[in-house]
């Protein structure tokens, strides 16, 4: 066995923000057929919801709980509000004095021309995209000026190599965006495609949810230990919720 000074980093715990503004703003346009989703402000200023607070605070406090030896020794985040928002909630929440890093690789699927579009304003209005998205599916479709997942997958290759790279047995809390969470499972099991979609048509990734890798030995493949957990929210009354994307995901 590696002695602890060589071995990498030994768990990710992989965080959704709290639900978010946008989150709220996006299901009420897809409740009502709007086409245009009305959020408060541009992508990556958009702030939590007043629930997204409490669930932050919710998941910091069950986090508060854990042994020393069990606490992460650094934290990452998207650079986008409502996941830094939650990433300093939660280690306030803690009481951790962990440092929180900002990393721009982290941040959400960017959607260019379909940014605020809901999917009936992206048929209405940009059929000429409409079009592609339906024959790729979300997989392989880079919308003008946006990602694909694809896009998504080759950032989160960049930034894993570094965190392969940590020593000492460290853990590590990320706190990101749902297409993030699906996209670490696609790299870390080493999901195909199909599989990946299939996934994304079924699962709805919870706000302030949490997913453990682990690997006791600091080296070698991560299992999933859990996935999509929010039962430190209904534990301690928090309201769950349950924001997704398009579930029309497969190419077609």
């Amino acid at each position: 066995m590696r002695a602890r000074s060589d071995r990498g980093a030994v768990e990710l715990m992989l965080v959704r923000h709290g639900e978010s503004l946008g989150n709220v703003a996006a299901s009420a346009a897809g409740l009502s057929g709007a086409e245009v989703i009305d959020v408060p402000a541009r992508d990556a200023d958009v702030d939590l919801s007043p629930i997204g607070y409490k669930q932050a605070a919710a998941l910091g406090s069950s986090f508060s709980r854990l042994l020393l030896s069990e606490r992460p020794d650094v934290v990452w985040c998207s650079p986008y509000a409502r996941a830094r928002r939650t990433a300093e909630i939660i280690a306030t929440a803690a009481g951790w004095t962990v440092p929180v890093v900002v990393d721009e690789r982290l941040r959400d699927r960017e959607l260019g021309v379909l940014d605020m579009l809901t999917a009936r304003g992206v048929e209405l209005r940009l059929p000429e995209a409409a079009r592609p998205r339906r024959w790729l599916g979300k997989f392989y479709y880079r919308p003008p000026g946006g990602e694909s997942w694809t896009d998504v997958a080759l950032r989160l290759r960049s930034f894993f190599s570094e965190i392969a790279q940590l020593s000492g047995g460290q853990r590590v809390l990320l706190v990101g965006h749902d297409a993030l969470i699906l996209l670490f499972r696609y790299l870390l099991e080493g999901l195909s495609e199909q599989e990946l979609l299939d996934m994304a048509a079924t699962t709805t990734i919870l706000n302030a949810s949490l997913t453990r890798y682990v690997r006791a030995e600091g080296h070698g493949p991560w299992t999933l230990e859990s996935f999509n957990v929010a039962d430190h929210l209904t534990e301690q009354g928090v309201t769950l919720t349950e924001h997704g994307s398009d579930a029309d995901v497969h190419p077609r």
